[in-house]
């Protein structure tokens, strides 16, 4: 079941929100990949996700991306927003169970924000399931928050700005 990010039960479900998993290409980025000759890639990412991320974190949401493959481009884009990342993840649920026990948290205070077959499984364990408006329809046949937003293009922010204010009243 889809529902949107003005629904009542995402506000009710962010509150408890302690952390947020970010997939990375499609959602931060627009799943588009420009490759040069040389083999190096350039992706498109928008400058709005960065506002989000902080409004979240004012609230004491932490924030980490979580992708799949490893790529140069992700590391610098967390750099350059001021979060962690994790790369070369074959196994999202895993992965994110770890860094859930690191942390002393639960699923129970988790948000993911994916887009593909890849992020499925963490998507179903979440107690805050968001997907980006262009996700694949694979993620159709489960519970998730649609963004308005296509992936690349500010879904970040929408749905960071949107936990920020169901945790403190504020708009990011």
């Amino acid at each position: 079941m889809i529902r949107s990010l003005d629904d009542p039960e995402f506000a009710a479900r962010a509150r408890d929100v302690e952390i947020i998993g970010i997939d990375f290409d499609g959602v931060m980025t627009d799943n588009k990949v420009y490759v040069f000759e040389d083999g190096r890639e350039a992706v498109v990412c928008s400058r709005l996700e960065g506002y989000g991320l902080r409004a979240a974190a004012a609230t004491g949401v932490y924030c980490f991306i979580m992708s799949t493959e490893e790529n140069p481009v992700v590391t610098a884009r967390a750099k350059k927003l001021k979060i962690d990342c994790q790369q070369n993840i074959p196994d999202k649920v895993a992965a994110f169970t770890k860094v859930l026990e690191e942390r002393g948290l639960s699923f129970a205070q988790a948000a993911f924000i994916g887009n593909d077959t890849n992020d499925k499984g963490v998507l179903e364990k979440v107690h805050l399931p968001i997907s980006v408006s262009d996700s694949h329809e694979v993620l159709d046949t489960i519970e998730t928050f649609r963004t308005k937003r296509l992936g690349g293009n500010g879904a970040v922010r929408e749905a960071c700005d949107a936990i920020a204010q169901a945790r403190s009243g504020i708009k990011g």
